[in-house]
């Protein structure tokens, strides 16, 4: 049996953890929530669409490498010990994240630009595939077998919190740099908006601090002392076909759906209500951090909850409610949105700008609904007579306090879905795998179905729109094909039971 410390030592165990894990989705996670902003700056004016792919793929690319970044820091971590290897990420994740608020634009270097941001974006997937792998193990090597659901659980939360730590820092500095609100934008737009990349390196510091208070893990403590550790972990933990049959199983039947659930839910959610939807920067990224906010708890919950009923259906039933109710979800976002669907009101319409381009006239004005939304109308008509037919897009759209709250709600759900899949799936994999390779073990199927098959969901969903122009929601078709052949693979194979013992 494993040797759990006391109940104090556990809790300065999980704050020490994670912290540490918070700050390096912090760190991961600004780049995709300044995803729009970034690409004006770092990709070549005129065709926002590709902008917006190419800033994605870059974000996609931290997500590809993670992998290997399992690979090498996982075989660290199961050589010389899980505290150091903890220390190397967190330096690493650091110091790139800092490193990307310094590149100057596409302006001033060219192309120079979007490469240096995607060797720094390489990085940072890099030492986070170290992190993760070695968090849920440090943690649930201390926690006793009766409740390593719920002391893991509390690590599932800093992805989340470290989402809304990004999105608070980013609109606190946004709002923050003039007196005047839209003087304050343009500023974060043209440079304000490196500040929460280098807000990263005082982050970084404090935590590097903590961790280095940190103790080796017993159970790997132990193993060194008997010096009964693993010489070549990647060949133990791959070449083995009983180990290796379990990495499959893990990546297939679990982490494989719980990535899609996570990036559709959190991410391109968010992606969808800004582009998509064309509801206002700021809008959009409060109504993600009200639902973050209440569904975090539900971590801890369904974490808690997997010690009494085993991990499995937790995660696939999270796992079918997503796939199944996708559409309609994402379709109540495109509804409440849309101007049809409202009731203007006339009087109030104000015109803003008229612009003369070419042979046409663009008329922008401020439209006023009767449940409190204000849309941008942006109008183009010919200048003379020619048959065609006036375009009128809107932009830019602030929904009125019904819309905002039902937006907050469906994006809850959402959320809800995720904690039920991630919740208990750090003592899902620690318990697959023997303590001398473990770190090595759980962190590729990880960081290949979180970060790969997940990390890829802002990106392939984005692509699918621009290809499908009529179907604002054949982004979905992805996530709701990766998470339900997950799903079938993990109810046929996956089994329910808890090992109570993970010293082996």
């Amino acid at each position: 049996m494993n040797t759990p410390v006391t109940n104090r030592g556990i809790w300065k165990v999980i704050a020490a953890s994670s912290v540490g894990t918070l700050i390096e989705w912090y760190d991961f996670y600004i780049f995709g929530s300044l995803a729009t902003v970034i690409a004006d700056q770092f990709f070549p004016k005129g065709n926002p669409t590709a902008a917006l792919l190419s800033t994605l793929a870059t974000f996609a690319a931290g997500f590809i490498v993670r992998p290997f970044g399992a690979l090498v820091f996982g075989r660290l971590g199961d050589l010389i010990g899980r505290k150091y290897t903890f220390l190397l990420t967190l330096v690493l994740m650091g110091g790139s994240t800092f490193a990307i608020g310094l590149v100057p634009g596409y302006e001033t270097i060219g192309f120079a630009a979007p490469l240096l941001v995607l060797l720094l974006r390489l990085v940072q997937g890099l030492a986070l595939g170290g992190e993760y792998g070695g968090a849920a193990t440090y943690v649930a090597e201390h926690s006793p077998a009766n409740r390593r659901g719920f002391y893991t659980s509390w690590i599932q939360t800093t992805a989340t919190l470290g989402l809304f730590l990004s999105l608070g820092v980013i609109l606190l500095t946004r709002h923050s740099l003039d007196s005047d609100l839209q003087t304050s934008i343009q500023k974060f737009n043209s440079w304000g908006w490196r500040i929460p990349f280098w807000v990263s390196i005082v982050l970084v510091g404090v935590s590097i601090y903590i961790r280095l208070k940190m103790q080796e893990s017993p159970l790997f403590a132990k193993l060194k002392s008997e010096g009964k550790t693993s010489s070549n972990p990647l060949k133990e933990s791959f070449g083995n076909r009983a180990n290796l049959k379990m990495v499959l199983l893990a990546l297939f039947g679990a982490t494989m759906g719980q990535g899609v659930v996570w990036y559709t839910g959190q991410f391109y959610a968010q992606s969808f209500i800004e582009n998509v939807c064309k509801i206002d920067f700021d809008q959009s990224r409060t109504i993600l951090i009200w639902a973050i906010l209440a569904a975090t708890p539900l971590f801890i919950v369904f974490g808690g909850w997997s010690d009494k009923i085993g991990r499995k259906w937790i995660m696939l039933i999270g796992m079918l409610l997503a796939i199944s109710s996708y559409h309609y979800i994402f379709k109540q976002f495109q509804v409440i949105s849309d101007p049809a669907t409202k009731t203007e009101i006339v009087e109030q319409r104000k015109l803003l700008s008229q612009e003369r381009v070419g042979n046409s006239v663009v008329l922008t004005s401020e439209v006023h609904y009767t449940d409190g939304a204000i849309f941008k109308e942006v109008k183009t008509v010919m200048e003379k007579d020619t048959g065609a037919e006036a375009t009128v897009v809107y932009k830019d759209k602030k929904l009125g306090s019904g819309g905002y709250w039902t937006a907050v709600w469906w994006l809850f759900v959402l959320v809800a879905y995720v904690t039920m899949v991630y919740g208990p799936i750090a003592a899902f994999l620690v318990e697959l795998f023997p303590t001398k390779i473990r770190y090595t073990s759980m962190s590729l199927p990880y960081h290949i179905g979180n970060g790969v098959f997940g990390g890829l969901t802002p990106f392939i969903a984005t692509l699918l729109t621009t290809i499908y122009v009529n179907d604002h929601l054949s982004g979905l078709w992805y996530p709701i094909i990766i998470g339900g052949l997950c799903f079938v693979i993990g109810a046929v194979y996956v089994s329910n039971k808890i090992d109570p013992n993970v010293n082996d």
